[in-house]
């Protein structure tokens, strides 16, 4: 199986040949190549480079656009700081929505407007011209609740909750709705799956998820569903007490951050559901040993495996020793030949 087969094996609960390796890297994919993580954010052509490399020396079964979380919110008009060699921030004293009322008057921005979305928009068309139907092809869109509180401000938006729960509602599926145009441009140029990253949402407890952000998810990953790609969920943070409300999202591919027991996981959203993670990124897997890297992997695969796919909590770090990648990946998969 190339890459590619062997996600989709997985995801769609047949039998691969063995257990599919997709990190997200982002800095460390910029730093790979020699280039400023600024660079890599703002050009499709670098961040695509430094997805093949990683591929290529660690045998990844993925390429991803992800880069930063502000490609949305610039194009709405945000605004944004740019930095050398560090990602893309939202400057959130000048919050785009700071005054709520101008949400009735925002306008979508079209993914193919030659913004920052249409950049990778961009990448994706290029990794399908560079890999063919090797590699699984990624592309990213920021959830409900992440977008929500890049217009809004983080803080704000958690107030709206309590002040305003109709403007929340409303906000809620502008974001969601952009979400779905901005995942339809990437699939038609190409992509295999669609990650959605909504890292606020495991900042709320399981009332407010329920409520307001679940059935915007849902739409979106409903809508992916409904233009034939696969849906990659990744919340960091602890989203234990959300497991449970996870069952009827039905997303391909659930990614858990470290604070969260892939046990329990298991147990609470079944056999069939895919799982993906969870080493911590620094001490786990940037200062960890490999030998202790490989022993987690095995414990992991012990608790998760037929269903599970290979990934850190979250980003690699950039300084992570490439000894330690090659540990998790080999010792992911030595386990997984152990249980056959």
């Amino acid at each position: 199986m190339n890459g590619r087969e062997r996600v989709l094996a997985v995801l769609e609960g047949r039998e691969p040949d063995t257990l599919p390796f997709m990190p997200i890297t982002m800095m460390f994919a910029a730093d790979l190549i020699g280039r400023p993580y600024g660079v890599y954010a703002t050009d499709y052509r670098v961040l695509v480079e430094g997805q093949l490399r990683v591929a290529e020396l660690f045998s990844t079964d993925h390429v991803s656009c992800i880069s930063d979380p502000a490609r949305e919110a610039a194009d709405c008009g945000a605004r944004i700081m740019y930095f050398d060699d560090q990602p893309p921030a939202i400057d959130e004293s000048a919050a785009l929505l700071a005054d709520k009322s101008r949400l009735v008057s925002l306008t979508p921005p079209d993914p193919l407007g030659g913004g920052r979305m249409f950049d990778r928009v961009q990448a994706v068309a290029l990794f399908r011209e560079k890999t063919g139907r090797t590699l699984l092809i990624e592309g990213w869109v920021e959830g409900p609740m992440a977008l929500s509180a890049d217009l809004r401000g983080i803080n704000t938006v958690m107030l709206d909750f309590f002040d305003d729960p109709n403007f929340t509602r409303d906000l809620m599926a502008f974001c969601a709705d952009l979400a779905i145009a901005f995942a339809r441009a990437q699939l038609e140029a190409g992509a295999d799956i669609i990650g959605i990253g909504d890292a606020a949402a495991s900042l709320i407890g399981p009332e407010f998820y329920a409520s307001f952000v679940l059935p915007e998810e849902k739409r979106i990953i409903d809508a992916i569903h409904g233009l034939g790609g696969k849906v990659r969920l990744h919340i960091c943070g602890n989203t234990t007490p959300l497991l449970p409300y996870f069952r009827s999202l039905a997303a391909d591919m659930i990614d858990l951050d470290s604070m969260v027991s892939m046990k329990v996981a298991r147990d609470t959203l079944g056999p069939s559901q895919v799982l993906a993670g969870n080493i911590e990124p620094v001490k786990g897997l940037c200062d960890g040993s490999p030998d202790q890297i490989r022993q987690y992997m095995v414990d992991t695969v012990q608790a998760c495996a037929p269903a599970y796919i290979m990934t850190a909590g979250c980003e690699v770090v950039r300084t992570t020793p490439n000894r330690n990648l090659h540990a998790m990946r080999d010792g992911g998969r030595a386990a997984f030949r152990a249980q056959l």
